[in-house]
């Protein structure tokens, strides 16, 4: 994998070997540091020079899995494959159920507005949702890369069935791919193209696409978006590099009043919201004993020193699997603020 290179003005730059970054660091040529998951390094003087060659980023949209590849005519960059935001509509149904319920109480409420999204374009949550974290990875890319173009499957939904005819808004990737369309040719240069150029791209280069989708291989998304990118950048016959990093949001909750299930005792304590006890939820920090993970929950510890003792949660970077509830925020060093974790 390449390292990322930018300038000491944070002008982005080709990116290097990792030998040659290594070198530039002993000699002090360079500063490492991490953007999100990659090793980058920042150069302390002039670069020799600012020649680019171009730079296509693939995107292999998906209901489940993503790909992305970075690629030049020469290399292989970045191969990404990101777990898609599936959760949105499953909350936005519990926070209308939890607002029905409450219009039921024996309280007194305010009267209901009147629809105010009636006549509205708009893109329903969960699309929406969908199609900001693909543009999240997008920009993420580009502050890493000086990416020339994107090339991007477009996504075609069955619009009739038995006779009858759907509207274009079945299907909720056809609906949000338009405005991400128009975010990407903000950014650079816009290539679409349909399955079936995918498909005979992937065919003359004999490549074969797995058929086991929610696997972490390289054939499972990552040799479409490779094929996409190699399209426009040329240079190859064959995938230089095969490696990936695997992406997978972070999903949080919105502040609610209270748990929708009281504990004993009728208690009903709060949930929700992006702030554990002064850290914002999802930052990365090194711990003295657990190393480096994130920031989930917190909960109220009171002692008979300290009533207002407060501790967090501390999540593996790898799995995401919780390692202690007991974390003092004091002991728990912050480094940087995230939304996903990388494996």
């Amino acid at each position: 994998m390449f390292v990322p290179v930018v300038s000491s003005e944070n002008r982005l730059l080709m990116p290097t070997t990792p030998s040659r970054a290594k070198r530039w660091i002993e000699s002090g040529k360079a500063t490492p540091f991490w953007r999100k998951g990659v090793f980058c390094v920042r150069l302390n003087r002039e670069p020799s020079n600012y020649n680019y060659q171009p730079i296509a980023v693939g995107i292999d949209p998906g209901s489940k899995r993503e790909g992305f590849t970075v690629k030049s005519k020469s290399h292989t960059y970045l191969n990404i494959q990101t777990h898609a935001v599936d959760w949105v509509k499953d909350h936005v149904e519990v926070r209308r159920n939890m607002r029905r319920s409450r219009r039921f109480r024996k309280t007194p409420c305010r009267q209901n507005r009147k629809n105010r999204l009636v006549n509205k374009t708009r893109i329903p949550p969960s699309t929406k949702a969908r199609w900001q974290w693909k543009l999240r990875i997008v920009n993420w890319l580009t502050s890493m890369f000086p990416v020339s173009a994107f090339v991007v499957e477009d996504i075609k939904a069955r619009t009739w069935e038995n006779g009858r005819k759907w509207n274009v808004s079945f299907s909720p990737l056809e609906v949000g791919k338009q405005w991400f369309y128009s975010e990407l040719r903000k950014i650079a240069k816009l290539e679409i193209r349909l399955g079936n150029d995918t498909y005979n791209l992937r065919q003359n280069l004999g490549l074969k696409k797995s058929k086991q989708k929610l696997s972490n291989k390289f054939e499972a998304h990552c040799v479409d978006s490779w094929v996409l990118a190699n399209w426009y950048a040329g240079g190859h016959l064959q995938p230089d590099n095969t490696k990936l990093i695997e992406v997978i949001p972070l999903e949080f909750h919105r502040r609610q009043l209270h748990r929708l299930q009281h504990s004993i005792g009728h208690v009903r304590s709060r949930y929700g919201g992006t702030l554990s006890a002064g850290l914002k939820r999802g930052s990365l920090v090194k711990h003295p004993k657990y190393g480096f993970c994130y920031v989930g929950g917190w909960q109220e510890s009171p002692t008979k020193k300290d009533p207002g003792r407060k501790t967090v949660s501390l999540h593996s970077l790898n799995t995401g699997k919780r390692l202690t509830q007991n974390a003092l925020p004091a002991d728990c060093k912050f480094l940087s603020y995230n939304s996903w974790r990388v494996a």
